[in-house]
């Protein structure tokens, strides 16, 4: 699930394969929240809300920060790991509880990725996004998180969204996205059936008076 080493998609990060933090080009939007339009024709996005860990001209991946994996949660997948035995206590951190374990998209749904806030590195392994969030795809952290060492803030994500060169944006230039800056509570935040709305309003957009034009944050 959580590799032990660090993910092929982190490691094309710092070979070049995909720029974190954007480059030089600010229309790469790595470290900006997607927000799926009610066009969206693909039922594994409809009404996602996807935070862009890396975006470059050879193409962008994120996670959905809105669908839980289901009745999973995360003491349980730390055991079914062996990462702690039956009868160790877990040392979740003060916010440790409310870890999530999200559906983080379609691509590599075996694999298990961690967002969570910079308070937490793993050298070689730990991807810095933007504005205090990182990526960690070894199971380094889930061990540290579950002896309190890890992260204040964290959400597990079981597989991600993926686009080819050129995808994404074309995708928004035909209404399939809208996007705005990232927000810490949405992407760390429990509520997640208020996540998509809430990314519509942070933008000044009432759901209700979506149309099917395209637009920009």
């Amino acid at each position: 699930m959580v590799e032990n080493r660090t993910s092929k998609t982190t490691q094309k990060s710092r070979e070049g394969g995909f720029a974190s933090g954007g480059g030089s080009d600010s229309t790469y939007l790595d470290g900006q929240l997607l927000i799926a339009m009610p066009v969206m024709d693909d039922e594994r996005f409809a009404r996602s809300v996807i935070y862009v860990c890396a975006h470059s001209a050879d193409g962008a991946m994120g996670i959905i920060v809105n669908r839980p994996a289901g009745s999973i949660d995360f003491p349980q997948l730390l055991r079914q790991l062996d990462i702690v035995d039956e009868s160790s206590p877990i040392e979740l951190p003060e916010d440790g509880e409310s870890v999530r374990v999200l559906r983080g998209g379609p691509v590599d749904t075996s694999r298990g990725f961690v967002l969570h806030s910079s308070d937490f590195s793993i050298e070689n392994a730990t991807l810095p996004i933007d504005d205090g969030i990182c990526l960690t795809a070894t199971l380094d952290i889930l061990k540290a998180i579950a002896q309190g060492n890890g992260p204040k803030h964290a959400i597990l994500a079981l597989g991600y969204a993926g686009w080819a060169p050129g995808q994404l944006e074309n995708e928004i230039q035909h209404n399939g996205w809208l996007h705005c800056p990232a927000d810490p509570d949405l992407i760390f935040g429990e509520d997640m059936d208020d996540k998509y709305q809430r990314a519509l309003e942070k933008i000044g957009i009432d759901l209700a008076m979506l149309s099917n034009a395209a637009g920009h944050a």
